[in-house]
């Protein structure tokens, strides 16, 4: 009793922890991409009563039922307001909310969904160690490189930040099971992203603000570091967005080469966003965008998805003696009985399970055959049983995908 007990608290505090996750997250990206938005629509001001007043750029902009008059000042407007608004409790609040989920799946069931051990034979706390590690040390090395001599020449440092992200995507791979690799990598950019708000972005808006009530100069440094940081932030986002999801498409992380796929999904993620990005300025150019970065994302994808499409499986024989397509089936159904029935059942018996993984039963043989193009992929991708937590020997996953080849004879 006390285990289901446990198993549902377990469940209650993930369905929370995503549910606030998801919430903050389109907080924080909302605010991150309208900003953005807003910062590449400003025109020069025509009025001469704003110009006097400081303001570099302003838009205009209609939504529910009113109209809206946003002005950026080029340093500061003579007299600060009363009340001034910050944009970073969104931040935060996601970045906790985000990392409470990933101690209480990866882990706090590191051997479930991080650990593989044909990918490496990690101890639960080695895993844990090692996870912490890529997440401070991901954020340690892209801020030196942010301050180094090299952050003074942008397109330079995005190249080599973009080679650190992508050798950090390959050593996490080599590390994790696919699942864990990619929600790493994520939660890497992620803290990465959250990092710069808390270390940069609102420190140099604070001394920007200090230096006004102060009423002296501000160092313009802090607004280029700032702006930079932001910057980065919003081309992180899609991938950090695609590896917080690809948890539900293990044909991406169960990839042979699945480090291959993740650096190319965040490719095409940083392309597409490149594209909108310059599609906000398009006034500049007489309301004309090149389509190039949009295109270059978009062939990435359809590159993935063909290298991605399923090969023609061939197994060897099972056995070279021939049995009745009855005994076939029987056998069939006692594998699944061992191995995945105590995931895929209505009430599984597998420790820290209270309901079947995605619904999925396995328990009956209707059940059974209304999900064999499931199962072919889950078993083929080697994604199930998840962990290998039932101890599914290669016999008995060889028997059960020639079975699925063969069209599941009943």
């Amino acid at each position: 009793m006390s285990a289901m007990l446990g198993s549902y608290l377990f469940d209650w505090l993930s369905l929370l922890g995503r549910w606030l996750h998801v919430i903050t997250g389109i907080a924080w990206i909302g605010a991150s991409f309208y900003f953005v938005w807003l910062d590449n629509h400003l025109l020069p001001p025509t009025r001469q009563e704003v110009l006097d007043a400081g303001v570099g750029g302003e838009v205009w902009a209609v939504h529910g039922g009113g109209f809206y008059n946003a002005q950026k000042y080029k340093i500061a407007p003579a007299a600060l307001p009363p009340t001034l608004h910050w944009f970073y409790w969104e931040a935060y609040s996601t970045w906790l909310s985000g990392f409470f989920l990933l101690c209480l799946m990866y882990f706090g069931k590191a051997e479930v969904y991080l650990i593989d051990p044909t990918v490496a034979a990690l101890s639960k706390p080695a895993a844990i160690a090692i996870a912490l590690a890529f997440l401070a040390g991901g954020w340690l090395i892209y801020d030196t490189l942010c301050r180094s001599p090299l952050g003074r020449n942008d397109r330079a440092l995005g190249a080599v930040i973009a080679v650190v992200m992508f050798a950090a995507a390959w050593g996490l791979c080599e590390l994790f099971s696919g699942r864990g690799a990619y929600i790493l990598f994520g939660a890497l950019l992620g803290t990465i992203m959250v990092a710069n708000v808390f270390f940069v972005i609102i420190p140099s808006q604070r001394e920007m603000v200090k230096a006004k009530r102060e009423n002296r100069l501000v160092d313009p440094v802090y607004g280029r570091r700032g702006k930079q940081r932001s910057v980065h932030n919003t081309y992180f986002t899609l991938p950090v967005l695609f590896a917080m999801i690809s948890n539900h498409y293990a044909m991406t992380y169960a990839a042979k080469y699945n480090a291959a796929v993740l650096i190319a999904m965040s490719i095409a993620g940083v392309c597409i966003r490149a594209w909108f990005v310059a599609r906000h300025k398009a006034h500049e150019r007489g309301g004309k965008t090149s389509p190039l970065t949009l295109l270059l994302g978009l062939l990435t994808l359809a590159g993935v998805a063909f290298a991605l499409v399923p090969a023609n499986v061939s197994v060897p024989a099972t056995s070279a003696i021939p049995v009745s397509t009855q005994q076939r089936f029987a056998d069939i159904q006692t594998i699944l009985q061992q191995r995945c029935v105590p995931c895929h059942a209505p009430t599984p018996t597998l420790a820290g399970f209270t309901a079947a993984p995605n619904g999925v039963l396995l328990d009956t043989p209707e059940h059974i055959l209304a999900r064999t193009v499931q199962m072919q992929t889950q078993l083929s991708t080697r994604v199930m049983p998840i962990g290998n937590l039932t101890q599914m020997t290669e016999a008995e996953r060889t028997q059960v995908i020639a079975w699925l080849i063969d069209g599941a004879p009943h």
